[in-house]
């Protein structure tokens, strides 16, 4: 009877709701020669490996986002400069230089020696003795009006671009001695390892202010020697094992992606409901990137809390902010694709929400085929070929996304948005095209759809 009444409404329906139909009367056939379902037996230690191998995934992970962000950082000079290079203009990193210099420069000059001489001159050009004597007491006032003199003229120099240049060109020829200094074997006077910490010289810095110092008529700064004094990048007691760390990661940055994948592979497969277990491995590495997340925060404020008395803390905080930054861009990339992992296998299920979601994408773009195919465009054989290979299509466009995101160099929570974007509409493209050499002329779906 029910197939008797399916084949007298059949004429009123349209090529997408008689599609469903057929799907429907091959499941109630099935369920009707195949009796009662009976439930799954489930293997309580295959559960188990599929969870211990996506928690092993999810870990793995979140190494791999370490170890991509290390290799980044050593091996890649322009990435390198990249991370620094804005820290020229950062006005704590500035100030910090400022201090370091000003201190640097003014303990080259003898302001003693300088309130002598002004003494001694004037007491050759037959200055009062009592009036001399009130010269002698001014060492307090012209050390004073000296720092003044020195600071600001190395604020117009740090706040100038030529710092910013000698800053840049420094870090550049600086990067081969760095990635020695993170393994312990540094040989350069740029940039060195010393009482566990990595630092800049700035000398040509000083050198600059003592020019500028000179042309600004202050003829003692002359006598300045070469003054070379250090800017911590990067101070820690464990450097040493830090230096193994990233050793180690640099060893398996290139692997640890690919373990991790596979292996999340292998914990989807073994379990018994490949598509929850999808959903959770996705899950699980968004928690990851959430926790790596918050530990790069708290290890941010455990590194400042153990400074040296001296180093500023609001520098130290803009060097560590910006050598972290491609790290966190990668937590949030990775996260980012994650969440639409598991957005896109819930969707797949058999959920009421799925269901409804996909049934009513399905249909206004049905509805938009139908307008446009009533309008007079034809799809002929590219809507055979859709209909035919739609599924292997939709393998193909995933696949497609998947490799653009893994051959990405340093793909951004952007590329991972703009290629999810691109994905959905290529799969709405595929809906569009899919058209059945069974289904009613354009006409009787308009004629349809407007008596519904």
């Amino acid at each position: 009877m029910l197939v008797s009444m399916n084949a007298s409404g059949d004429e009123q329906l349209s090529g997408d709701e008689r599609g469903e139909l057929a799907e429907l009367r091959k499941r109630v056939h099935a369920l009707e020669s195949g009796g009662p379902p009976r439930a799954a037996r489930h293997h309580p230690f295959r559960s188990l490996g599929s969870v211990v191998l996506i928690l092993l995934a999810a870990l793995l992970a979140m190494l791999s986002v370490v170890a991509v962000w290390a290799n980044s950082i050593v091996q890649d000079t322009d990435r390198y400069v990249k991370t620094v290079g804005p820290l020229a203009s950062d006005p704590d990193v500035q100030k910090a230089a400022t201090n370091r210099i000003t201190t640097a420069v003014l303990a080259q000059i003898d302001v003693d020696a300088l309130v002598k001489q002004l003494t001694d001159a004037a007491s050759a050009k037959g200055v009062p003795p009592q009036a001399a004597k009130l010269l002698g007491n001014l060492d307090g006032p012209i050390e004073s009006g000296l720092k003044q003199l020195v600071s600001g003229t190395v604020e117009r120099v740090v706040s100038s671009s030529a710092f910013e240049t000698v800053w840049v060109n420094g870090n550049r020829r600086a990067h081969a001695a760095l990635d020695k200094a993170l393994t312990g074997q540094t040989d350069d006077s740029t940039v060195k390892v010393e009482n566990d910490q990595v630092v800049v010289d700035l000398g040509p810095i000083v050198a600059e202010v003592k020019d500028q110092l000179v042309a600004a008529g202050f003829t003692p700064a002359a006598k300045i020697p070469a003054v070379h004094t250090n800017f911590v990048v990067f101070q820690s007691k464990d450097l040493g094992k830090i230096r193994s760390y990233v050793r180690v990661l640099e060893l398996l940055g290139g692997w640890l992606p690919v373990i991790a994948l596979l292996i999340a592979a292998a914990g989807v497969y073994v379990a018994f409901n490949r598509r929850h277990a999808l959903i959770g491995a996705a899950l699980a590495v968004f928690v990851a990137m959430v926790i790596l997340g918050i530990g790069l925060t708290v290890f941010r404020d455990v590194y400042l809390n153990h400074l040296p008395s001296g180093v500023s803390e609001a520098a130290a905080g803009s060097v560590y902010d910006a050598l972290v930054k491609f790290l966190r861009a990668g937590i949030r990339a990775l996260a980012a694709v994650a969440l639409f992992t598991a957005a896109g296998a819930f969707l797949a299920g058999p959920s009421r929400v799925a269901v409804v979601t996909r049934t009513a994408c399905r249909r206004s773009i049905g509805a938009l085929r139908d307008v446009t195919t009533s309008a007079g465009l034809r799809l002929g054989a590219v809507g055979r070929f859709v209909h035919r290979f739609k599924r292997w299509i939709g393998v193909v466009i995933l696949v497609v996304a998947a490799i653009v995101l893994f051959t990405w160099t340093y793909p951004t929570t952007a590329v991972v948005v703009w290629t999810a974007v691109i994905t959905l509409v290529a799969l709405a493209i595929r809906e569009f095209l899919d058209q059945d050499d069974s289904a009613p002329s354009s006409g009787t779906d308009a004629g349809a759809a407007a008596a519904h």
